[in-house]
């Protein structure tokens, strides 16, 4: 009876969140999050406030932005949160920024790549890499914003057709990955507004795709599942992706789309009004590979957090192995009950 007494407790307590009860990041582990912030700030100081705090809340370790319309705006944030700062390229503003923890980031270079002008079909916003450590290791992130936009058919035979445009660019971005950090751990992620899950003749990653052995979307699960979960609510559809290359492959990788709006009281409405109408997503590397069973989210320690994890899992109508405990086939209350027997022994 205790531990069912628990569990409803837990259960109640995530129906009654806001954003301070936002959660990802955590002490052992790297976290990472992509985020199209929508021309920010979207509704001024209301945006402002409301990023701040989500910021602030999540305590992840590196954020790639995308749509900073305002400079002055974006510094405003980074004021008024500690440990963090930020970085974007002035020269030649494309809305593309970092914001990264002080405290967890050390930062060896910033740089901008594909900048001249045979690239600019591809990339209407140039890639922004960040060569940064993180507890003495080395880590590549590139920073995208994709064109916009199209047919869902790709032609190949029109350099103007939105799609073909993407292709090329997820094309150029391998070819610079393979050429340049064969050996490094990559992390290419933003806001790529394409689907991982179209068909062949028609996906605009599928030479990443096929490269399976060297690269793997983080969130192809996500893709493949129910349109609730997706990063872009308003189509549906998930546009916004973290490609890990295979050095990362053994870093137990988990990742989420972090539904900010059910912890807002107006939910999606009042986050798409006043912040954006992209979710971010987000990634979890652990240095430490064989996580304990039970462990959810990836961060070497059973609690509360895992809890949480597994119920909001059942109640989005997610499938993800690592919550699967009692391996049926199924997430529901019979792993929620495993999960906290395992956490109370």
């Amino acid at each position: 009876m205790k531990n069912i007494l628990i569990l409803f407790t837990f259960v109640a307590l995530s129906f009654s969140q806001d954003l301070d009860e936002l959660y990802f990041g955590t002490d052992d582990a790297l976290d990472i999050m992509t985020w199209n912030i929508e021309w920010f700030p979207k509704n001024g100081q209301v945006t402002i406030d409301y990023v701040e705090q989500i910021i602030d809340a999540l305590d992840i370790d590196v954020l790639a932005i995308q749509e900073v319309d305002d400079i002055s705006s974006f510094n405003e944030v980074i004021d008024g949160l500690e440990n963090y700062e930020g970085y974007l390229e002035s020269s030649w503003f494309a809305g593309l920024a970092y914001i990264y923890n002080t405290q967890t980031v050390e930062i060896n270079d910033i740089y901008e790549i594909y900048t001249s002008s045979p690239y600019w079909s591809p990339f209407p916003r140039s890639p922004m890499i960040m060569d940064m450590n993180f507890m003495n290791k080395n880590y590549i992130i590139i920073n995208n914003h994709f064109k916009c936009c199209g047919d869902d058919n790709m032609n190949l035979n029109d350099d103007d057709d939105e799609e073909t445009r993407r292709y090329i660019a997820s094309n150029l971005l391998k070819q610079y990955v393979d050429n340049y950090f064969p050996d490094s751990n990559v992390i290419i992620l933003g806001d790529l507004n394409d689907q991982l899950i179209d068909g062949p003749n028609d996906n605009v990653f599928q030479m990443i795709l096929d490269d399976s052995e060297n690269y793997l979307f983080t969130d192809m699960e996500i893709a493949q599942g129910n349109s609730t979960e997706w990063s872009y609510p308003s189509w549906p559809s998930h546009l916004d992706h973290i490609l890990i290359t295979n050095e990362l492959f053994d870093n137990n990788p988990y990742v989420e789309v972090i539904r900010i709006d059910d912890f807002m009281d107006g939910g999606f409405s009042q986050y798409d009004q006043n912040i954006s109408d992209h979710r971010p997503v987000a990634l979890k590397l652990v240095a430490e590979v064989g996580s304990q069973i039970g462990d959810i989210n990836n961060d070497g320690i059973l609690n509360i957090i895992d809890i949480v994890s597994i119920v909001n899992i059942i109640l989005y109508n997610q499938y993800i192995d690592l919550a699967d405990l009692n391996l049926d086939g199924d997430v529901d209350i019979l792993d929620v009950i495993q999960l906290v027997n395992i956490i109370l022994e």
